[in-house]
């Protein structure tokens, strides 16, 4: 692929994104920008949902992971749908009869002012470090596919790749969006599907031979029941049911796709046809995992060391130009439908949680807060993008990603302890509570082996982090306000 052709291919790819945001702009409002007008079409949110759910990351990194732990993670996704059943039939009708723009607005009504802002920049954190971990990844594959070509430098392609979202969200916001994550999720299913496809015809195989060789395989595995593996069963099962629960119900970025539509019956359908697509989808990009290594092994091409490079290595060097061609769009769609929203809902989070704007005012004040929040937004995720790049060191980046992470944990026992309890809490006691949980779930998680008799933790972490803050919430509730009531 020369980087004419991949110009070429971006170009295109972004007009039309700019086309449709252009006509999803028109009659539009500061509402449209932050609740689409409460019209969007539930079966577009869910379709659309598919790509923002499936990140860049997992599009290269899952067909990797099978080589290391087979098809455990399709364990976690199978966790998913408790999770996203919970979301759906406890957590929408809140948000739906408290008319939230904001998430975190609940925590207000419930606990007070500390909580909903603790909430809010917990958000903020762990989305912003998340955004740019995303773009990063995606940057670095621009620039070694095409800006080097022309001496652009790294910085120059940051700003390049963060304006060009910025340029079809600027607008609508997450009117536009709902409509530009149909197509992105569109490229990178027919990315997956295509290249599996492609492998089977280079091993002569039919779509019958190629799920016989995929479910014979021993990378197929799904089911682990050594209860001291990261892989055991229940550990990945409840852990997907949590991080359903906390990445999708508690967060703004995805929660706001959701409370765009007409009303809370066409949420739930929403939501729950979107948990059911996500366990075919899931088993594609394992099996074409399966399907990669099988066809590196075949024609002897070496396995990467990192083996997240195997999809693109075998994409753009060993199929087709068409091929070549398709995975980009992928992972480009791939990472711009999780990025493009992320910037929005940090835009709207910061807007309404931290300089309480109306979203229903139609003046331009509100207009204009909300075109510098959004600008604002854009530079902070360029300069953290800017600070990997600096960093320069993949595991440290790892880590930052992972500790984002963490603060999940103090957001899903904020939630669980508001909507299973009906206790007041020492609100200005909060803050220690939820900056404590994480540093504890880090150090029980480093000495696990040696606390608990060799458990080592997986992504059930989260589950810890939140059940230690749900402690620390319990220890500052306010008895002469819970007494009074």
């Amino acid at each position: 692929m020369t980087p004419l052709l991949v110009f070429t291919v971006i170009a295109g790819y972004f007009v039309v994104l700019i086309i449709i945001s252009f006509i999803t702009s028109k009659k539009s409002n500061n509402a449209s920008f932050f609740t689409g007008n409460r019209k969007s079409p539930w079966y577009l949110v869910a379709y659309g949902m598919i790509g923002a759910s499936l990140s860049g990351v997992t599009f290269i990194s899952v067909p990797g992971w099978v080589a290391d732990s087979s098809f455990s993670y399709y364990q976690v996704v199978l966790g998913y749908i408790p999770g996203y059943l919970v979301v759906a039939l406890v957590l929408m009708p809140v948000y739906y009869r408290l008319n939230l723009v904001s998430i975190y607005t609940y925590l207000e009504k419930r606990f007070g002012f500390f909580s909903y802002k603790v909430g809010s920049f917990y958000f903020l954190l762990s989305r912003t470090i998340g955004a740019a971990f995303r773009l990063f990844l995606v940057a670095g594959v621009l620039q070694l596919a095409f800006f080097n070509a022309f001496g652009i430098p790294f910085w120059l392609t940051v700003v390049i790749t963060i304006l060009l979202i910025w340029l079809y969200t600027f607008r609508s916001g997450i009117k536009t969006i709902v409509w530009t994550d149909t197509l992105q999720t569109t490229f990178m299913l027919l990315s997956v599907v295509v290249s599996i496809f492609i492998i089977g015809n280079k091993l002569d195989l039919n779509f019958g031979e190629i799920v016989e060789t995929v479910a014979e395989h021993p990378y197929s595995k799904i089911f682990h029941w050594d209860w001291k593996s990261k892989d055991f069963f229940f550990k990945q099962f409840f852990a997907g049911a949590f991080m359903a629960f906390v990445m999708t119900g508690l967060d703004q970025d995805m929660m706001q796709k959701n409370l765009t539509c007409k009303n809370l019956k066409e949420a739930k359908k929403n939501m729950i046809w979107f948990s059911l697509t996500l366990l075919p989808i899931n088993l594609i990009f394992l099996s074409l995992g399966v399907l990669l290594y099988i066809y590196a092994n075949k024609m002897g091409i070496a396995i990467p060391e990192k083996t997240d490079n195997l999809f693109p290595i075998l994409a753009i060097n060993h199929f087709s130009l068409s091929a070549g061609i398709l995975f980009l769009l992928g992972i480009i769609a791939a990472a711009f439908s999780s990025a493009d929203s992320a910037l929005t809902s940090l835009t709207t989070a910061f807007s309404i949680d931290f300089l309480n704007i109306d979203v229903n005012k139609k003046n331009k004040n509100v207009r204009r807060t909300k075109t510098i929040v959004h600008i604002c937004v854009s530079l902070v995720v360029i300069i953290v993008i800017l600070i990997f790049n600096e960093i320069n060191n993949e595991s440290v980046i790892s880590q930052i990603f992972k500790v984002a992470g963490y603060t999940y944990g103090p957001l899903l026992g904020l939630f669980v302890f508001g909507l299973l309890t009906k206790f007041k809490i020492k609100d200005k006691l909060v803050i220690p509570v939820v900056l404590l949980s994480p540093i504890l779930t880090y150090f029980i998680n480093k000495y696990s082996e040696v606390l608990l008799f060799g458990y080592k933790f997986g992504f059930e972490l989260l589950i810890l982090n939140g059940l230690l803050t749900i402690i620390g919430l319990a220890l500052i509730i306010d008895k002469k306000n819970n007494l009074k009531k």
